[in-house]
């Protein structure tokens, strides 16, 4: 039921039909007519009886109003996010971890090209993904995040350890990383090595290699020439664990210098939320 509700709220303004949601979520017929009745008769989804379309109902309105009390810490994640889009011209974005994935939760602004999430999509936590929030995390979450992505290869864990600590040094994330490496990772990470012929095995390993880091080029340069730059982030905070991140998305060449004002604006507004005090409902309900 819950992949049906996040589906639609994927969605969007592209509104699917029955037959989308049974090819997108793999139902059967039955199952699927089963859930979306109990959706609408709970008004947790609307059907449009002439379009045949699906959409979120009303009722998850009383659920969005209370995510502000609820969740003080998103919200004011998400203001930031909104603040930073008006301020540097460019989509801004909140994920959250949950466990071992990423979930883009808010989506502020228009990116130049179709952004590599939206709010709902998961993402593995696991390299090249989530640098802003290891780079904070403690050590054994650090080395797990490490392990999903280097597997036991000692080259691919020293990179990876460097790009960590390069980046609690600068403060920020920067990522080069685009959708199409981002998807070649995915692939490139599900092939079995112990299968393929020891030639095949180091080819794939150095590849692995060079995916996982090489979206974390170095910004100190002032001479080096602009960059394609994907994403900028930085870590917010609970009272001590690293939850989410705020993410700039310039989809564009950017200079260090550019890369470095950007970076100020966005640690100051996460900065901002690191340092708030709890909001007066969250203590009482501490109490």
């Amino acid at each position: 039921m819950l992949d049906v509700v996040e589906l639609l709220a994927r969605s969007g303004s592209s509104r699917p039909r029955f037959s989308d949601i049974v090819r997108e979520l793999d139902l059967t017929q039955a199952t699927a007519h089963a859930i979306l009745k109990t959706l609408c008769d709970r008004g947790w989804a609307s059907r449009d009886p002439v379009a045949k379309t699906f959409t979120l109902g009303p009722a998850l309105a009383v659920v969005a109003a209370r995510t502000d009390t609820a969740r003080p810490l998103a919200h004011a994640a998400r203001s930031a996010a909104l603040r930073l889009s008006r301020e540097v011209g460019y989509a801004c974005s909140v994920v959250e971890r949950f466990g071992d994935s990423l979930v883009v939760t808010a989506f502020e602004g228009e990116p130049a090209t179709p952004p590599s999430g939206i709010p709902g999509d998961r993402i593995p936590y696991a390299p090249p993904f989530g640098v802003a929030i290891a780079a904070w995390d403690d050590e054994e979450e650090q080395r797990a995040w490490i392990r999903r992505g280097a597997g036991s290869n000692p080259d691919r864990t020293r990179r990876l350890e460097r790009v960590l600590a390069h980046t609690r040094e600068r403060g920020f994330d920067v990522d080069w990383t685009t959708p199409a490496l981002a998807q070649a990772v995915r692939v490139v990470g599900t092939l079995d090595s112990d299968e393929m012929p020891t030639p095949v095995r180091h080819i794939v390993d150095q590849l692995l290699v060079e995916f996982t880091t090489i979206g974390f080029l170095s910004d100190d340069n002032p001479g080096r020439r602009k960059q394609p730059v994907v994403t900028i982030a930085a870590p917010v905070f609970d009272e001590r664990h690293v939850t989410m991140m705020v993410a700039v998305h310039p989809l564009c060449p950017l200079s260090a210098r550019q890369i470095r004002v950007i970076g100020k604006q966005l640690t100051d507004e996460t900065a901002a939320i690191n340092l708030a005090p709890p909001r007066p409902d969250t203590v009482d309900r501490a109490v």
